[in-house]
């Protein structure tokens, strides 16, 4: 049996959905995971949809605006910030229409601290990134954020077990020096490894019992620093695994961190990517043999996903992407040699 709140052979999506419509997004998002289903994100709609305005629309004392340049500390809430609030409200409603009786492990993402740190801008236009103050400010506004929203969705969907998404697209950026300053002339500073994962375990801790996932679907993620931070899972793009990462990869799966693995492409590939369950879990059994991982981890260890959010691809080809992760598991479970 896993240890994990989400059982064996699990499979779920990372985030965004095609179109405008909430309901329809989480009503194929429940009827296509039945087992670990997620509250989608629909950027489609605009600001304030998207992944970090609606993480913006759930901080606590750090008002803020859309610049046309991005989103903009303010000095009071305003329309941008109330839109980000509604539509949270509003996809929460269709979340609790649609799992009504269910027990089992839901899914909900927030943009986690470094990427709002490199995405949030100050007063003057430049990242938030680049003022260690403004950093810790921010962790500290989006952890009691999140202990709000978290409480919610309890309320909401009372038989669920929480899992909290952090998306961290811009983590390997922020730990490089690689997140460019407003000019685009110059790079922010790479923040010390010792401060992101603090602030990290600070927004892991403030999901108390609820088990903590951070995704990055871009290359370079660091794995050892995301499992030192508390996290119970590391979701990724496996086409960006290289043999390098295998050692902390390996030590990650034998402490008992799980891998989301995006293993089906994010974009339409046509249903001829989709015809093949088992091909598709092909590079995490490769991945497997070359950690000499015992083949029985495999169900247990691994969460299928997309290799990222579906905002890109056409509804149909983001019903039949989910539908295909739930077979890809299955085939996991069913021969794992």
């Amino acid at each position: 049996m896993s240890a994990h709140a989400w059982g064996t052979a699990a499979a779920t999506g990372v985030g965004s959905m095609p179109g405008t419509d909430v309901r329809e997004a989480v009503r194929t998002v429940t009827g296509s995971l039945e087992r670990f289903p997620y509250l989608p994100e629909l950027p489609a709609r605009g600001p304030g949809a998207d992944m970090v305005g609606r993480t913006a629309g759930m901080l606590v004392e750090l008002p803020v605006h859309l610049e046309p340049s991005g989103w903009r500390v303010a000095d009071a809430p305003g329309h941008d910030m109330r839109r980000a609030r509604s539509w949270l409200g509003e996809d929460l409603d269709a979340l609790e229409e649609f799992t009504q009786g269910y027990s089992g492990a839901l899914k909900v993402s927030v943009t986690g601290p470094w990427t709002m740190a490199a995405s949030l801008e100050r007063r003057g236009g430049e990242a938030m990134l680049g003022d260690a103050g403004a950093c810790r400010y921010l962790t500290e506004s989006l952890a009691e954020g999140l202990r709000e929203h978290l409480a919610e969705v309890r309320r909401r969907v009372p038989g669920a077990t929480v899992v909290l998404q952090l998306d961290e697209p811009s983590l390997p950026a922020v730990l490089t020096g690689r997140v460019p300053t407003a000019s685009g002339y110059r790079t922010h500073r790479a923040v010390d490894r010792g401060v992101v994962e603090q602030a990290l375990r600070q927004v892991v801790a403030a999901a108390g019992q609820d088990p903590v996932v951070a995704h990055c679907c871009a290359p370079g993620v660091p794995v050892g620093l995301l499992r030192r931070s508390g996290v119970a899972g590391i979701s990724l793009d496996l086409s960006l695994l290289t043999e390098r990462d295998d050692e902390a990869v390996g030590e990650a799966v034998e402490g008992g961190t799980a891998l989301f693995a995006g293993i089906v492409p994010a974009a339409d590939a046509g249903s001829s990517g989709l015809s093949d369950p088992g091909g598709s879990v092909m590079g995490v059994r490769t991945l497997w043999r070359r950690l000499g991982l015992s083949p029985e981890l495999l169900a247990r260890s691994v969460v299928v996903t997309p290799a990222c959010g579906l905002a890109g691809a056409s509804p149909a080809y983001a019903r039949a992407a989910l539908a295909h992760c739930v077979r890809a598991a299955r085939s996991l479970a069913d021969d794992p040699e």
